[in-house]
């Protein structure tokens, strides 16, 4: 836990007791702060209480007294409305701030300079965000990764000298994180995403710069118009700004996947330093790391590392041993030539996307609560299909449009099990020698079978483990 000290002896008035709220409250009353805490559902308020963490219904606070709101990230602070807690707040004066903010404060007053790695973007956050800390981790430094992805930033270890902090930031944390000033800024790529709570995409990508903005270093991609413009306003600024593409080759900065060799993807990441370029890595055969996005993704792991002082062959030895994200891409292993990837994260199409730019002669299990648009804007990527494998309710939506196409066979499994055995069966029967891959990709929410998308993936993971000749991957 990090103590936050920065408000002992003061009230703060918190509302959500999710995980990150639960979490900053106890940090807030470990440092000494009066905390006031407040969540709609009485089962959280319960566990709250039973902590020893002051439960006060704010609606009738005495909001004079607050020196803070601290609001967890999923309350709206603008839109669709403000919630109700920021109303009052701003009707009394009293500042609103969220776990992050208490974060970067808490560092500047116990160990200003401490190292700190914050990741941003609308896609590809999460994987690099743990990329960057296994990286670090296997270099031997002492690593704590948290915020947006898995652990509460304030239930880390504190600041220190010594320890490097890797933090991926949602929009909505760093909406509310004015004084946040990393020592190395990431920006992955911008598409509209989360616009019902900040009104427009000119508002979602300004917060998102923010991040940018106040960073020592700035990595920045330049795969998409938006953050190229923000990385034109951050080189203008003077400041130091490490440019990243997964696309197209640069003249300064460090790039990927950018040509095509005998129909295969270049698998090396380059950087490119006062103009003289050098090859620093190979993602080839690293499972983890199929595909155009993840090669943006190791190129901003590079970047980061880097101006933290790992060699590039600590860098290098890093990439060979990640494991990856659970769910997203997750290589479960094979069985012969056939690969089984868990990609039960990727809950709408955009998402999908990704995975199916990874693979020829893909054995693809989609299904679930479909999202707005289905699977429409997948049509280009139907000749990488060798079969798919409808599971729960999206099940008539998909046959429709795949009988639509008519470039796609599919099978009604309806369940995840059935599913599996169905796409294994076809899989070890397909003529040829390359690797093929049964792959879950929904493209789906997971409600209509699974209570979320890791239960799901775990689920998978089980039965693809159960099959007969299974070997389990083995990061190199």
């Amino acid at each position: 836990m990090t103590p936050v000290t920065v408000f002992a002896g003061r009230s703060v008035a918190l509302f959500g007791l999710g995980g990150s709220g639960l979490a900053t409250a106890r940090a807030l009353k470990a440092g000494g702060a009066d905390v006031a805490a407040w969540d709609d559902k009485a089962e959280s308020r319960d566990k709250a209480a039973a902590e020893g963490i002051a439960v006060v219904d704010l609606a009738d606070g005495d909001w004079s007294g607050f020196a803070a709101l601290v609001l967890s990230p999923g309350v709206p602070l603008t839109h669709p409305q403000p919630h109700w807690t920021v109303a009052k707040a701003k009707a009394a004066g009293v500042e609103i701030i969220g776990d992050v903010e208490l974060f970067f404060r808490e560092r500047a007053k116990i160990a200003p300079g401490s190292p700190v790695i914050c990741i941003t973007g609308t896609n590809g956050k999460s994987t690099t965000t743990a990329l960057i800390a296994h990286v670090l981790g296997q270099a031997g430094r002492d690593v704590q990764m948290g915020g947006n992805i898995g652990t509460a930033v304030l239930a880390l270890e504190p600041p220190a000298a010594d320890r490097i902090h890797v933090i991926e930031c949602s929009s909505y944390q760093i909406d509310l994180a004015p004084s946040m000033a990393p020592t190395v800024g990431i920006q992955m790529n911008l598409t509209p995403d989360h616009l019902d709570r900040h009104g427009t995409f000119e508002d979602y990508g300004a917060i998102k710069e923010r991040l940018v903005a106040a960073s020592d270093i700035a990595v920045v991609g330049v795969d998409d118009e938006p953050s190229k413009q923000m990385a034109r306003r951050r080189a203008a600024s003077g400041k130091k700004l490490v440019k990243i593409s997964g696309e197209q080759p640069l003249d300064e900065g460090v790039f990927a996947g950018v040509t095509a060799n005998q129909g295969r993807l270049d698998t090396r990441i380059v950087a490119v330093q006062d103009g003289k370029p050098r090859v620093v890595a190979n993602l080839a055969g690293i499972g983890s790391l199929r595909g155009s996005h993840n090669a943006q993704n190791a190129a901003a792991a590079f970047a980061a590392c880097s101006a933290l002082g790992l060699t590039d062959a600590e860098i290098a030895a890093g990439f060979r041993s990640y494991p990856g994200l659970k769910h997203r891409m997750e290589e479960i292993g094979r069985i012969g030539r056939v690969v089984f990837i868990n990609d039960s994260k990727a809950t709408n199409a955009d998402s999908t996307e990704k995975a199916l730019t990874s693979f020829h002669d893909i054995f693809w299990i989609l299904g679930g609560k479909a999202k707005e648009g289905g699977i429409e804007s997948l049509r280009r990527y139907f000749p990488n299909i060798a079969k798919a494998y409808l599971i729960g309710a999206a099940s008539d939506l998909f046959a429709a449009t795949f009988d639509d196409d008519g470039r796609v066979t599919y099978e009604r499994s309806e369940t995840l099990d059935r599913a599996v055995a169905d796409a294994t069966r076809d899989a070890l029967a397909w003529p040829g020698e390359g690797e093929i891959a049964v792959l879950l990709s929904p493209a789906c929410a997971s409600f209509d079978q699974y209570p979320n998308f890791e239960v799901r993936g775990d689920s998978f993971r089980v039965l693809v483990q159960a099959l007969p000749g299974f070997e389990p991957f083995e990061a190199k």
